[in-house]
């Protein structure tokens, strides 16, 4: 909708009293088209100052997991308040084609550059509450550190913190409580492969109240590019685009607090090349409350070109943010900007996300073949092998036969058997996509055997809820994968059970000797399917990140939970190929951090299993390395290349380091027994024309026999 005048423009606006069930501050509405938006300050039109009281709370934040590190174990935020309070966000700074003032107050102005004289938002001075101390059980958060330079980062459940918070901070019903952690990035959902944001913002459930918490980066490891206030700007302004934001309510639909934009897409992709996700249709994106300027690559800490404030001497780096018109579109009304401070950071306006393909609701047809070959299989097997997760379908909604699966695949697990919700508890279904006859599948699964490949089932998957808790489920369990695997003729099963389906009790702090009633049952039912089926069964893990590396740093609730069960089956695991895709940063032996989706990261979290490790950090709680022979590594399509595969492959297996790489392994000339790559999918790879199949399988076929 285009307004004539300014004045009708703001006859749609009006001021929103202080109520605990709408925040504690002051906000006005905006109606574009037939949609209204609620946005931080007063009525544009009417030329007033809404100062906005505000609550400013220093969090220290202490680790469990830190314990045996040798650092401090404390990140502590007060001496960070002396800076930020001489910061943009509460002192008067020079900002583009503006008088000085403060980062809220230049935000609004720019995107309303039509309002009415003497319009301004403006922060009192902060009350400045005590330190507020909060210290992160094993199971909600870590820290890292970084032995070259003694930065250290907190990883933390952003959730777990906000309660926290305001279990001490109280209710105030007439503030903006801004909560400042130091070097803390955050994961949600309380699943730490939901990673990473600089914090969250919006309204609190319990107390009603009005708030920002986010970090101040002050000797951060050298990962870290964001600088001291970005941060907080960050999430301060979602917080003016949307200050009744809920982030602990996740119902969908229009009964969600706050505004809702038209589905946006990020204009940045990913550092390994990776398509941009649809950001979602809040200030921030889905999960992260990233900024479209923001870097988009998932479990990544947060990185964005900054612009820098005030002189060399007190610069303070400021978060390009998407203004108003940017969600919206072309808006006379609005202005011309799309960003600020930098007018040119978002040069044009959000492009909507494309409607999703879903797959037809019967009748599924063959999908089109690729337009490039698939490589034929010309070496003899050589203990390095492909492996690859096939669904049966993808994004387009076409059937993928089994029997059309490339030559290049040497191990094909079939996803998922999945919780039948309508048995008894520990059954598991299988189901195949709609379009592939059963019978048909069974020929395509033994003409693959036939081959020489392994085709195996995998037990669970992402998003799937399975609980074991009960011994007397454990039949349940064994009978119903055993009729699986005796319908379809399977080599054997993948457990693929992820968060919240495996967690470690509170005090089960021995790996060798747990005590968490679901990962003993699950051991038990994998021991009593292997004696069922015999020594040729094959057993294999594909643990999340969380799930074994982020055992060397912590124990505790989803974080190593796979440690007992690779432990408990160890003398019948095939292999374990570790997802290397859905894990936040974490720390290697080397005590330096890495992150998802480098060389270096592959490198470094492979070399924690083929080494061993003390779990927690504790001498007294070592994982014995696993035998090469038993480790794989795994990649998810779309989110790698090509490239970062076969140099990680070729440094892992062979010892061949690629420039650039600042992880040393331990074992220079590399471990030759090291099966291979795992990927997530093969329906994937065949619609991209065998991009990593074609280039990964000759590969990994034509090293030197493993040994």
């Amino acid at each position: 909708m285009r307004i004539k005048a300014i004045l009708s423009l703001f006859l749609v606006i009006q001021l929103l009293p202080f109520a605990a069930a709408h925040g504690t501050v002051s906000t006005f509405q905006y109606v574009s088209g037939n949609s209204t938006y609620r946005l931080l300050g007063g009525d544009p039109s009417q030329g007033n100052t809404t100062t906005i009281s505000t609550l400013l709370v220093p969090v220290s934040l202490s680790f469990e997991s830190a314990r045996w590190s040798g650092a401090a174990g404390k990140l502590d935020a007060t001496p960070d308040i002396g800076p930020l309070l001489r910061s943009p966000i509460f002192s008067p700074f020079a900002f583009p084609a503006g008088d000085k003032t403060q980062f809220a107050d230049a935000m609004l102005r720019a995107t309303f550059p039509k309002a009415a004289d003497g319009w301004h938002t403006l922060f009192g001075k902060p009350k400045v509450m005590k330190t507020v101390s909060i210290e992160i059980p094993a199971a909600d958060g870590y820290l890292l550190t970084s032995r070259k330079t003694g930065g250290a980062l907190a990883v933390a459940d952003v959730e777990y913190v906000q309660r926290e918070v305001f279990k001490q901070v109280g209710t105030h019903a007439d503030k903006l409580v801004i909560a400042v952690t130091r070097n803390a990035t955050f994961y949600t959902e309380g699943d730490a492969t939901i990673c990473c944001s600089w914090g969250t913002h919006g309204v609190d459930s319990a107390t009603g109240d009005s708030f920002v918490l986010a970090s101040y980066l002050d000797r951060a490891p050298a990962l870290v590019e964001d600088r001291d206030i970005q941060p907080l700007t960050q999430q301060l302004a979602e917080f003016i685009n949307d200050p009744l934001h809920d982030p602990l309510i996740r119902q969908a639909g229009d009964k969600t607090p706050g505004n809702r934009f038209p589905p946006w897409m990020p204009p940045i992709s990913g550092d390994s090349g990776e398509q941009a996700r649809c950001g979602g249709t809040r200030a921030g994106s889905a999960y992260f409350l990233l900024e479209p300027t923001d870097n988009n690559h998932k479990n990544n800490v947060p990185k964005s070109k900054a612009f820098v404030a005030g002189s060399e001497s007190a610069a303070y780096h400021i978060q390009n943010v998407a203004l108003l018109r940017w969600y919206l579109g072309d808006a006379q009304d609005l202005g011309t900007a799309n960003s600020f401070p930098d007018a040119q950071a978002l040069s044009e306006p959000a492009k909507p996300c494309p409607v999703r393909n879903r797959p037809p609701a019967s009748g599924a047809a063959v999908s089109p073949h690729p337009t490039t070959e698939a490589a034929p299989r010309t070496n003899a097997p050589n203990g390095h092998e492909l492996i690859g997760y096939w669904a049966g379908y993808g994004s387009t909604g076409f059937a993928l036969p089994a029997k059309e699966i490339s030559p290049q695949w040497d191990v094909v697990i079939v996803a998922f058997a999945t919780p039948d919700k309508n048995a008894a508890e520990g059954t598991l279904q299988f189901r195949l996509p709609q379009g592939l006859d059963p019978e048909q599948f069974k020929a395509d699964v033994a003409y693959l055997k036939t081959q020489g490949r392994k085709v195996m089932i995998s037990l669970g998957g992402g998003g799937r809820y399975f609980n074991l808790a009960n011994p007397k489920s454990i039949p349940n369990f064994v009978s119903s994968v055993t009729h699986i695997i005796e319908q379809y003729g399977f080599d054997g099963i993948d457990i693929d059970f992820e968060s919240p389906s495996l967690v470690i009790d509170a005090g089960d702090s021995d790996f060798k000797h747990p005590t968490t009633p679901s990962i003993v049952n699950l051991i038990a039912g994998m021991r009593q399917l292997r004696h069922h089926f015999g020594p040729n069964f094959m057993i294999s893990l594909v643990p999340e990140g969380t799930q074994i590396p982020a055992g060397y740093r912590t124990y505790g609730g989803q974080f190593g939970s796979y440690l007992p069960i690779a432990y408990g089956i160890r003398d019948i695991l095939s292999f374990m190929d570790v997802q290397d895709y859905n894990t936040p940063p974490l720390e290697s032996l080397d005590g330096e951090i890495y992150q998802a989706g480098s060389v270096d990261y592959h490198a470094a979290m492979t070399e924690l299993v083929l080494r061993g490790f003390n779990v927690g950090g504790d001498p007294k709680h070592f994982f014995s390395p696993l035998a090469p022979n038993k480790v794989a590594v795994g990649f998810l399509v779309g989110e790698t290349t090509p490239d970062v595969v076969k140099r990680a492959m070729d440094y892992i297996i062979v010892g061949k380091r690629p420039a650039g790489t600042s992880y040393r392994m331990i074992q220079r000339s590399g471990y030759s027994g090291m099966i291979g790559a795992m990927f997530w999918t093969i329906d994937a790879d065949h619609r991209n024309n065998y991009e990593f199949s074609n280039v990964i399988g000759p590969e990994l076929h034509g090293y030197s026999a493993a040994k």
